[in-house]
């Protein structure tokens, strides 16, 4: 299969799968190697960037998918009805960002960074599938860990988790103090 025709296939699987599809099966799918496969969509990703185009190939975590562009959206949503957006206030931020980080994680862990109890945002995270069950803790009550999902990559604008600011570290024992201080102010009250 020549490279028009293999980067034609690959368009056509993307289009009609319309979520993101792992590497190995666009592979599979065009019988070329991972290696071969990769280029491919990255030349398909580059002309899309070039020919000013309204779709762009996105890389999520070791898997491809075609996207409207962001800064077309307005036009979309004039045909589209307009999707609920996700409010991401300060706390359900906060949570996000722990789980993030910290992934595989409970909410007793979330609360226990936190302070406080975080149902209601680790609720809201899930609705807007920010996050989901990525299994259950091997402990008394089997609690539920929690992840981060591709619509977090998409939303944030990450090809994987790697790709995570790192934390500050100075600023980390900011906080860590600032936490301690809270907790002794409650005692002591």
């Amino acid at each position: 299969m020549d490279r028009r025709r293999a980067e034609a296939a690959l368009e056509a699987i993307l289009f009609a799968v319309g979520d993101s599809v792992e590497m190995t099966k666009l592979a599979a799918a065009i019988e070329q190697d991972v290696e071969t496969t990769k280029k491919l969509l990255g030349h398909m990703a580059e002309r899309y960037r070039e020919e000013d185009r309204g779709i762009e190939l996105t890389e999520l975590d070791g898997a491809w998918q075609l996207c409207t562009k962001k800064d077309l959206y307005e036009y979309l949503i004039r045909i589209a009805s307009q999707p609920r957006k996700a409010v991401l206030t300060d706390v359900v931020m906060e949570t996000l960002s722990i789980i993030a980080y910290k992934q595989p994680v409970t909410k007793l862990e979330i609360e226990k960074i936190r302070g406080v109890k975080s149902d209601h945002a680790v609720n809201r995270l899930v609705e807007y599938n920010l996050i989901r069950e990525v299994g259950r803790l091997d402990a008394p009550g089997r609690p539920i860990l929690f992840g981060t999902t591709e619509e977090f990559l998409r939303h944030f604008g990450l090809r994987s988790l790697d790709d995570l600011p790192e934390m500050d570290v100075v600023q980390m024992e900011d906080f860590k103090a600032e936490a301690e201080e809270e907790v002794e102010a409650k005692v002591d009250v």
